[in-house]
């Protein structure tokens, strides 16, 4: 279960609408509670693919950043986020073959749909669980 908090939720969709039509993609800080993965805030991290449009590359030096941020703070990255500005509201399979992070929640913005769909996996390794969104008021 995520628990995509309204500030987070709200920064994702923001990102998202603002990089259009490229792919925005960013980090997620929070915590985690057991099975539950707690989401308080969204770090934007520029987009460094070659193929903007239609897929996306994590600045390696601004994520670093982030896990630092996320260290001083007494928070962790539980997870990160992309868009599909016109693309499927599903993980593609280019998605696929490049995650690299087990165990981690990823946050998928599919602006194609009216009104737009963020929805969550977690990255096994060797394919993407679905989990249950819930959105947090705090």
């Amino acid at each position: 279960m995520l628990e995509l908090r309204r500030a987070a939720y709200d920064a994702v969709l923001d990102h998202a609408r603002a990089d259009a039509p490229r792919e925005a993609c960013g980090a997620l800080l929070g915590r985690r509670d057991g099975d539950e993965v707690i989401a308080t805030t969204a770090r934007r991290v520029p987009n460094v693919a070659e193929a903007s449009r239609v897929t996306y590359e994590l600045d390696p030096e601004a994520t670093l950043a982030v896990f630092d941020e996320a260290a001083a703070t007494g928070r962790e990255v539980v997870g990160f986020y992309h868009s599909h500005p016109a693309g499927p509201a599903h993980m593609s399979d280019t998605d696929r073959e490049r995650a690299s992070w087990p165990g981690y929640v990823y946050v998928l913005a599919s602006l194609a749909a009216r009104p737009p769909i963020l929805d969550a996996w977690t990255w096994t390794g060797e394919r993407f669980e679905p989990e249950a969104v819930r959105l947090g008021n705090k």
